[in-house]
């Protein structure tokens, strides 16, 4: 019983991480792309700024969501080979 409360709090805490993650990077990176390196590093126009700034926060969401489906499928199967050493 308590092998199986671990694991749930394990799967919750990596669930709560990546959804923080999920919510606060792509955001960030919208605006700080936008800010710093598309306005003011290379002085592109409001517009052009915001196109690829859209395009870095599209791109973070992916690699986001590319690392919970690993660490989640590293994380099933290492439960997985634990339960079947029982």
């Amino acid at each position: 019983y308590f092998r199986n409360e671990g694991s749930l709090t394990s799967t919750l805490r990596t669930l709560l991480f990546f959804t923080a993650l999920m919510i606060t990077l792509p955001v960030g990176l919208y605006f700080s792309s936008k800010a710093y390196i598309f306005e003011g590093t290379l002085g592109m126009s409001d517009r052009d700024s915001d196109f690829y700034a859209a395009i870095v926060a599209v791109v973070t969401v992916h690699v986001v969501l590319a690392l919970f489906v690993y660490v989640a499928w590293n994380e099933g199967s290492r439960q997985w080979r634990e339960g079947k050493q029982d």
